[in-house]
């Protein structure tokens, strides 16, 4: 299983706020896209990915969508659609599913919850997972070999922001890079993806 969560720092966290402009939305726009590359290759969906989407936008952050469509891919209500206004209908979907205090399954595979980014690491971790951190500052990919189930952490267009990272401090994470260059989170998880699918 890979494991994959996306931090946004805007992501709006109420379904009533994603509109036609998803853009307005946080940054939902760059959410879908990432979606989309962690899922799909030609004519079929990914069985062993996991996407976890932080988001800590208005108007009650933080949120934590869980989307595993591998746990049931045979299902109509959890198929996801090639698009990002499919995508951005889902999470609209999952925000407005949202019940205060409690893990929601919106469908087998999707749940909702009021969770943090470092209650989550901190979850993954006690679970034995290996944490790995995008950075430019990082390990190359290539150069290291990938534990079996990992957790990759990609940030927005913003990075994580450095107080989430102060509280994650005592998480272990591997830092890693997957170019020289700045890239797009989206381009970020078809590289990692890659990689991985070689070292296998």
């Amino acid at each position: 299983m890979r494991e994959f969560i996306y931090y946004s720092a805007d992501g709006v966290t109420a379904g009533n706020l994603i509109k036609d402009n998803l853009m307005q939305a946080g940054r939902i726009d760059i959410a879908c896209q990432f979606i989309i590359q962690a899922f799909f290759v030609s004519r079929e969906m990914r069985k062993d990915t996991k996407v976890h989407l932080i988001l800590n936008g208005p108007p009650d952050s933080p949120k934590h969508l869980e989307i595993f469509p591998g746990k049931n891919l045979g299902g109509i209500e959890n198929k996801i659609d090639i698009s990002k206004k499919d995508v951005a209908g889902l999470i609209k979907r999952m925000l407005y599913k949202y019940k205060k205090g409690e893990k929601v399954e919106v469908a087998p595979g999707y749940n909702v919850e009021k969770k943090s980014f470092v209650k989550l690491l901190e979850e993954l971790h006690g679970e034995g997972k290996e944490i790995y951190i995008l950075d430019k500052r990082g390990d190359d990919i290539r150069e290291i070999k990938i534990s079996k189930n990992p957790v990759f952490i990609v940030g927005d267009h913003e990075g994580i922001p450095k107080n989430e990272m102060k509280w994650a401090k005592h998480i272990p994470m591997k830092k890693i890079s997957v170019s020289p260059h700045m890239l797009f989170a989206s381009q970020v998880v078809t590289l990692i993806h890659n990689e991985v699918d070689r070292q296998e």
